[in-house]
């Protein structure tokens, strides 16, 4: 594929990108409060958002094989349709005052996050050797929209369909879901290989075993997750402080933003030091995040903490998707790229469903303290399996 085809689907596949984070912060600004509006127990008001998280990591196998079966573009599309029907039945839950179809409704969205996040995949795929980090973050750096247009809709959607509060902002969800596939009309996918289809494949335990194996899942597992919760206990945590629908999705905004501006020269920083001392500076954004939040519950205590959180995540998730791709031969692709998708989203599945429970059980020190389990866990699988020298040549992802 030529720079200048290479640089055209990257610039779609971003487009995308910031479509389905839109709708990812918008669900996430508002799930927890509309489940503490619907639930009858308010330690139940992150189920919804834990559901949407079980069903994508429930999902992330399924789609990686459809993506290989039925073509990248056919399931993405797939992905947006499943997303705009599950803004829609948030809607319906809310008409209802139906907490148990607000569950069915983040269950189904989390369906069709399970699809969008195979774009930084495609931007692998799209991208030669030397062009491919940047690739992966120039396809992420699409949710800086998300950082704008995602809790702004969410503030506008609160009220927009009044007396149904947060129905106007699930609406809003259901029109970029289904936008999604605009964008993704005129990319020029790879056509899969004979050795992407019948090439050799070692067993996925031997897979997993690799050193550089683990530092990637660890840094992708454990840095997602991490993120999700914090993320997950700050609205609870903020309207316990006092802070009204506004602040919080101030909060998020600068959040998202942290997530995903670095994407901008996270590739570049990729090549120049390499994914270690990368994914070592993430881990180190994430106990700054605890320090700062500890200090303090002021506004700007939860900005800071917020914005190095997302810079962390940022890190973390570029640089172990980076390695993750010197993991596996071009066979092994679908199904390692499923496997890390699974696990990322059972450890966000559970952070999302005992952050609510934590929250309003132990309080916001406590989130945060728990925060530091993980952390450590990354540094010291990234210390051992990402060793300082060159650890392998980048495969065809």
């Amino acid at each position: 594929m030529s720079t200048h085809s290479q640089y055209r689907a990257v610039l779609l596949l971003s487009i995308a990108q910031a479509l389905a984070n839109s709708c990812t912060s918008v669900v996430a600004t508002i799930s927890a409060l509309t489940g503490q509006m619907l639930a009858a127990d308010p330690r139940f008001a992150t189920v919804p958002l834990g559901l949407q998280f079980i069903v994508t990591m429930a999902a992330t196998i399924p789609v990686a094989h459809m993506m290989r079966s039925l073509g990248r573009r056919n399931t993405f599309f797939i992905g947006a349709m499943i997303g705009a029907t599950g803004g829609a039945l948030a809607m319906v839950a809310i008409y209802q005052n139906s907490f148990l179809l607000f569950c069915i409704a983040n269950a189904v969205f989390g369906a069709s996050n399970a699809s969008a996040l195979h774009l930084r995949f495609a931007a692998a795929e799209v991208a030669d050797d030397a062009f491919r980090p940047k690739a992966i973050s120039l396809v992420l750096a699409g949710g800086i929209v998300a950082a704008v247009i995602g809790p702004s809709l969410a503030t506008v959607g609160t009220d927009l369909l009044a007396p149904f509060t947060f129905a106007g902002s699930f609406l809003f969800v259901a029109l970029l879901s289904a936008a999604i596939m605009l964008p993704l009309v005129t990319v020029r996918f790879p056509q899969l290989t004979e050795a992407e289809v019948s090439g050799p494949q070692r067993p996925l335990v031997e897979i997993l075993r690799q050193p550089i194996t683990i530092a990637a899942l660890f840094a992708g597992v454990f840095g997602y997750s991490t993120m999700v919760f914090v993320m997950t206990a700050t609205p609870l945590a903020m309207k316990f402080c006092g802070f009204g629908v506004g602040d919080t999705a101030g909060v998020l905004s600068v959040h998202i933003l942290g997530m995903f501006a670095p994407s901008f020269v996270t590739g570049h920083i990729i090549r120049r030091i390499g994914e270690r001392r990368v994914l070592l500076a993430g881990a180190a954004c994430l106990i700054a995040t605890v320090a700062i939040g500890l200090a303090g519950i002021d506004i700007l205590h939860f900005w800071f903490a917020l914005v190095l959180l997302g810079i962390g995540w940022n890190f973390l998730f570029v640089g172990g998707t980076s390695l993750l791709t010197k993991c596996y031969r071009t066979a092994e692709r679908a199904k390692m790229q499923g496997i890390n998708d699974f696990l990322t989203f059972t450890g966000v599945a559970i952070c999302s469903f005992i952050a609510g429970a934590v929250e309003q059980s132990w309080g916001w020190n406590a989130v945060l303290l728990g925060s530091l389990v993980p952390t450590i866990l990354i540094v010291g699988a990234v210390f051992w399996g990402a060793p300082r020298q060159a650890l392998a040549k980048p495969v065809s992802a």
